[in-house]
């Protein structure tokens, strides 16, 4: 499976544009979007159309810049998923490898906001991540989405203004994700680092193309 993600949009039209034509380029087959797709809820025309030209299946979670109101809207406009306490799995988890472990891929996600007028608490964010996470505890490789960068991380290091969230990074602790895609600090795009196991990326609005 190849994935292209993203987040920090912010309205951009051509950004989102120009991202679905990297996706159809190269082949991708999920498109997850971490946040701030909007300019403080403001602008959501042509952010998620582009993807959906190229038949690219979205799964979103809301930013700082957007309350939970603009992406259920977005969600129910375009048919697209938002993870913001919910997760997808893909392949059947029968489906066993050659060491007879789960060839299942389960995403899930949150906001983890914890700035702004959509904040909410380190509380909420865990046991929404935790509750995302219980349907797809079992799959053979995991992928946490959010919007904010994990406390005690070099990310929160980019920036004096922007704490990272504890809660993400009690979640990192705890379900041990094979991945962790956010964005939030633009100083901090492109960054990768290790937190135990877990593969922590900023995808940025330039956005990360991997393959699982």
């Amino acid at each position: 499976m190849k994935i292209l993600s993203a987040g920090d949009l912010h309205g951009d039209a051509g950004i989102a544009k120009k991202l679905a034509q990297k996706a159809a380029k190269e082949g991708v087959d999920i498109v997850i979007l971490c946040g701030d797709l909007t300019e403080a809820d403001e602008k959501t025309d042509n952010l998620i159309g582009p993807f959906l030209k190229y038949k690219k299946k979205v799964l979103v979670v809301p930013g700082n810049h957007e309350g939970l109101a603009t992406v259920d809207f977005l969600e129910q406009l375009y048919g697209i998923k938002n993870l913001h306490g919910y997760s997808m799995r893909f392949i059947e988890p029968s489906t066993k490898g050659a060491q007879g472990k789960s060839q299942s891929i389960g995403i899930f996600g949150c906001s983890a906001v914890n700035v702004g007028i959509h904040q909410i608490t380190d509380r909420e964010t865990y046991d929404l991540l935790k509750k995302g996470h219980d349907y797809i505890k079992d799959t053979g490789v995991k992928i946490m989405v959010t919007h904010v960068h994990p406390a005690d991380s070099k990310m929160e290091k980019f920036t004096n203004f922007i704490p990272g969230s504890k809660a993400v990074r009690r979640a990192i602790d705890t379900f041990k994700p094979d991945i962790l895609l956010c964005s939030h600090v633009h100083e901090a795009e492109g960054l990768e680092e290790k937190i135990g196991k877990t593969r922590v990326i900023n995808v940025g609005q330039r956005g990360k193309i991997f393959e699982i």
